[in-house]
Formats: structure tokens, sequence, C-alpha cells
């Protein structure tokens, strides 16, 4: 299953503003059609950082992203 494309700013304004509003998260992903688990993400990164804008990756998971894409057949196996 592949990543969906991601929101827009403004629609990630609107889910937090509605959050403000004191609707719950059941009335926002009903609302605006999103789903659940991205509603509650946004909600939690706003209270986490304040923001809602796209935040560059971390180094460990660049790091992860650019080892994997040198040997996709290798898997690790924690023992």
């Amino acid at each position: 299953m592949g990543r969906s494309q991601e929101l827009s700013e403004s629609k990630r304004g609107t889910v937090i503003g509605c959050h403000l509003c004191n609707k719950s998260i059941r009335d926002i992903f009903l609302l605006l059609n999103i789903p659940r688990s991205t509603v509650s993400g946004i909600i939690t990164k706003w209270k986490q950082l304040g923001t809602t804008a796209t935040q560059p990756p971390s180094e460990r998971s660049h790091a992860e992203a650019h080892s994997a894409q040198k040997s996709p057949n290798v898997c690790r196996v924690n023992c």
C-alpha cells in the first residue's frame, strides 16, 4: 500500500481551528473527510511542536533510508 499525498498547510490549519473550537476528533474527521489517525496526528504534532509545518527528516531516519537504498534485499533481525 503506497503513501497518500500530504495534506496542505491550509487543511492542517483547518484541523487545528476546529480543535480550538472544541470540536472532537470524531467531528473533525467526519467533517473534513480525513482519516482519524491523521487528524489525531496533526493535533498531537501541533501540541508538541506548536506548528503543523512539515519538518525535515532527522539525521537517523535519513541515514536509515540511505542504507536501505544501498542494500534493499538485506533485512535486520534482532536475536
